[in-house]
């Protein structure tokens, strides 16, 4: 048997308005981050939520505090021009302890 026309009329309106009442459960959508407030985000999760949070003040490091890693600072600088003129690129995975300056360099 193929529902009609009335049939699936009142089938949708009662599914509005389940879904409206489920809307008053659910949390409110995140806003979208003020990207002109701040020069670096973090992802902040929070039970089922998550969102990007403004650093109000990253700790900034220069490129040349960074230590021997003058050979791959120039191999992912000249990568990264080429990617960006539209010529062939590789990916860039880079791998170290924590607080070696990866992200410093991107």
């Amino acid at each position: 048997m193929t529902p009609t026309s009335p049939d699936l009329a009142v089938f949708f309106a009662r599914l509005e308005k389940t879904l409206d009442r489920l809307d008053a459960w659910l949390p409110a959508p995140p806003l979208a981050p003020d990207w002109d407030s701040a020069i670096a985000f973090r992802w902040l999760r929070r039970g089922a939520q998550a969102r990007l949070e403004a650093i109000a003040h990253p700790h900034l490091i220069r490129v040349e505090d960074l230590q021997d890693v003058a050979d791959q600072i120039a191999r992912l600088d000249a990568n990264t021009r080429q990617f960006v003129k539209g010529h062939r690129a590789n990916n860039a995975l880079l791998t170290g302890a924590r607080g070696t300056g990866k992200s410093s360099l991107v």
